[in-house]
């Protein structure tokens, strides 16, 4: 067992903390929100040993690992570098496993910053969405020092399928963002294959079944082709967050000179999406953009 640290009770974060309880870790929580702190502690914390925090700093207090999943780069700045915030409390020693999605530069930046503190700190984005978070399933892609690394991923492992350390501090933001250019290539060929089926008047989930079993075969088109065909968008991974991650991913292509032609292409289509109110819609709504042009 150990002493956990848990910051940000989004969709996300509410049952990875909850896993960490049902692991047996000490588990002391703390969310912006002081009803969410209060309702995750009603659900969870009859299971074992768990507790809420009134800063990050008191969260961080006395834990060897201390997890973050919160917003942007300027949430985790501020939540890990502010008066109150987790280097306020957190012991020399400990490490901060931060699940957000930011740039790389700045988990580089909060790796330097955290080790002047003698704290560790592994940049650690999660792929799965809500679904691989209560499930206790998703992919996680790491940077950071080998022996921080060590110390975090038994801890992630409570609410994951893979804890993989990609390479040095920012490696895994990196990975995200190949991750998140991969996935919005994926969604707009699905879209189009989809779009095409429909046309010819052909039974969608009939094709999907079929060509889900050849070289096409994805995750989306397992998980979202008959929804996509349907035209249900309300739930998923939010189009504003896809953009956010695309946005991150597009400016790291920029530092790195490498070309993303679709992935910026796809960025504009999910800004006509918003554009129709779309803001939370499934990323797999981009097919509404064919459907009803």
């Amino acid at each position: 067992m150990a002493k956990v640290g848990f910051i940000g009770l989004g969709v996300m974060g509410y049952p990875m903390a909850g896993h960490l309880v049902a692991a047996g870790h000490d588990v002391t929580v703390f969310n912006r929100s002081v009803g969410k702190s209060d309702a995750w502690l009603a659900e969870y914390g009859s299971q074992g040993t768990a507790s809420k925090a009134s800063t990050p700093a008191e969260a961080a207090k006395d834990a060897d690992v201390v997890a973050l999943i919160l917003g942007d780069d300027d949430s985790v700045r501020s939540v890990v570098g502010s008066q109150g915030g987790v280097l306020d409390g957190v012991s020399n020693g400990a490490v901060i496993i931060d699940h957000t999605t930011t740039s790389a530069s700045l988990a580089r930046e909060m790796h330097a910053l955290c080790a002047e503190r003698g704290v560790g700190f592994v940049d650690a984005p999660v792929s799965g969405g809500e679904a691989g978070a209560k499930n206790g399933a998703l992919t996680i892609m790491c940077g950071g020092d080998q022996s921080q690394f060590d110390a975090a991923a038994p801890i992630a492992d409570a609410y994951a399928v893979g804890v993989t350390r990609l390479g040095p501090s920012g490696a895994g933001q990196t990975t995200k963002m190949v991750n998140q250019v991969c996935i919005a290539g994926a969604l707009q060929g699905l879209s189009e294959g989809i779009h095409l089926a429909m046309k010819a008047g052909l039974d969608v989930d009939q094709v999907v079944e079929v060509i889900s079993k050849g070289a096409a075969g994805s995750w989306q088109m397992a998980n979202r082709g008959s929804t996509m065909a349907r035209g249900e968008f309300e739930f998923g991974f939010a189009v504003d967050h896809m953009r956010k991650d695309l946005g991150i991913a597009l400016r790291g292509g920029e530092e790195l000179e490498a070309s993303l032609p679709v992935a910026a292409l796809v960025d504009q289509l999910y800004k006509k999406i918003q554009a129709r109110g779309g803001n939370r819609w499934d990323t797999s709504s981009l097919i509404d953009l064919l459907s009803n042009p």
